[in-house]
């Protein structure tokens, strides 16, 4: 195989063949492929013009517009360590992003944009740190997952003939991707540049709940709460989400019942994918995948008394500052994901739960994820979760959340159906009916919430 250019060599060679092809779109405004280049040769070079050259900390705290993206792949192309800072951040929280060896903090482009355009060249050195992605803290505090430029240029993203099935099965049907929350968010960036590379459309959606009807979208990113939004009000009163194509399922694994209804009730439109921060994506379900699945991995995965091990194109480098950490995680070429997941006999892949998240009773560990599963299998069930909370007796107990389809189920009837598939220490001992469950900022179910509600004096 021939030497790749530096990311985003190959990005730029996509806008350069598309021309004047539309490939952002905010409202009335519509940006094509050379103008969209013109954006980033101009903010690259602005940055030079600050001092901005490869090895050097960029943070850039933008909104979700053309110029933000288009200063992501600028600050790529003159070679810096891009730092991506979400909105909704505390003071606290960007100042010390702000921290991580920052040498230019950009707040808008204004003045970037001023520069003269110029050639694009790619100054990304291979062992250089190329961006800095905060993971979504869901197993404790969010780290900064760095990732190098060789990584960055070896990902599958932008070039079409390394995609696997799946993927080619999901560029079919990016013809309008909407973005939303934040580009920083390495799903919403990588699924961006698939789009282009795919000949799409990237759509901003200033309000995402409507944006499928009101921007006849084909794609969007959804959370698996999202989702069972979505699904729940299809059934009580539909809309016209005709142009749908695809649903980009991520954060956290889908049970197949819910796998099923959100298929039955949208169609053939669910991608359910797998990966991390720390990876990139794992594996993917296409609609035509068994439900509960995740597809099957395209990139080498071993199984380590029931985790996952995998290594990726992608992949990231480790955390930065943090060498303990990243010593515990990424371990000789190869990512621990902490996740736990099996084989079925037809090469699929099922994740089953969460390495750190378990319930010790008795001194006894037993994991949360599948007392999740069998909770989410009674027939009054919609969504089930569970966390650990304190008990005198046992040292923790179970304490499961759900929400009911139209009965709250009685705690008896939950903890005989634990107790005979996963054994009476596994059986919750509270149960509380919630309407939705609490989000974290990064769309995932949060336990902590739900930990904080059944505690709420620790």
């Amino acid at each position: 195989m021939p030497a790749r250019d530096p990311f985003p060599g190959a990005v730029l060679d996509v806008l350069r063949a598309a021309g004047d092809r539309p490939v952002f779109e905010h409202g009335t405004r519509v940006v094509t492929a050379a103008e969209l280049l013109d954006l980033v040769a101009r903010i690259a070079n602005g940055l030079r013009a600050k001092g901005i050259g490869p090895g050097d900390g960029l943070a850039l705290l933008l909104g979700v517009h053309v110029e933000a993206f288009a200063a992501i792949l600028a600050g790529h192309v003159v070679g810096a360590r891009v730092v991506g800072v979400r909105p909704g951040l505390t003071d606290a929280q960007v100042e010390h992003l702000l921290s991580l060896d920052i040498k230019l903090a950009v707040r808008d482009t204004d003045d970037l944009v001023k520069a003269p355009a110029g050639e694009l060249s790619c100054d990304g050195r291979p062992q250089d740190v190329a961006r800095l992605i905060h993971t979504s803290g869901s197993t404790g505090a969010p780290k900064a997952c760095a990732q190098t430029y060789a990584s960055m240029t070896n990902a599958w993203t932008a070039h079409p003939e390394a995609w696997p099935p799946a993927i080619r099965d999901l560029a079919t049907r990016l013809d309008r991707y909407l973005v939303f929350g934040s580009l920083s968010s390495q799903v919403m960036f990588e699924y961006a540049v698939l789009t282009l590379t795919a000949g799409g459309t990237i759509v901003v959606a200033d309000t995402p709940a409507t944006a499928i009807t009101d921007l006849r979208a084909t794609a969007r990113v959804i959370t698996v709460p999202g989702l069972a939004k979505l699904v729940a009000a299809q059934q009580r009163e539909p809309a016209d989400l005709s142009s749908l194509k695809a649903l980009l399922v991520s954060g956290s694994p889908l049970t197949p019942d819910r796998h099923r209804e959100a298929l039955d009730t949208l169609g053939p439109v669910l991608f359910h994918g797998y990966g991390q921060t720390e990876t990139g994506m794992i594996s993917m379900a296409t609609p035509d995948d068994p439900p509960g699945t995740v597809g099957k991995p395209p990139v080498d995965v071993e199984l380590r008394d029931g985790e996952l091990h995998v290594r990726t194109p992608g992949q990231g480098c480790g955390y930065w500052g943090d060498p303990e950490e990243s010593a515990e995680v990424f371990q000789d070429g190869w990512v621990r994901t902490r996740d736990l997941g099996r084989f079925d006999a037809f090469g699929y892949l099922r994740l089953t739960g969460r390495a750190r998240d378990v319930v010790i009773v008795n001194a006894n560990l037993h994991y949360i994820g599948p007392i999740e599963q069998v909770i989410a299998e009674h027939p009054d069930v919609a969504e089930a979760y569970v966390v650990a909370v304190p008990d005198d007796d046992t040292g923790e107990t179970p304490h499961a959340y759900v929400v009911p389809k139209d009965r709250v189920p009685e705690l008896h009837e939950l903890r005989e159906l634990v107790t005979e598939r996963l054994g009476a220490a596994s059986a919750p001992t509270h149960v509380t009916a919630i309407t939705e469950v609490p989000v974290a900022p990064s769309g995932k179910p949060d336990k902590r919430e739900l930990r904080r509600r059944s505690c709420p004096a620790r």
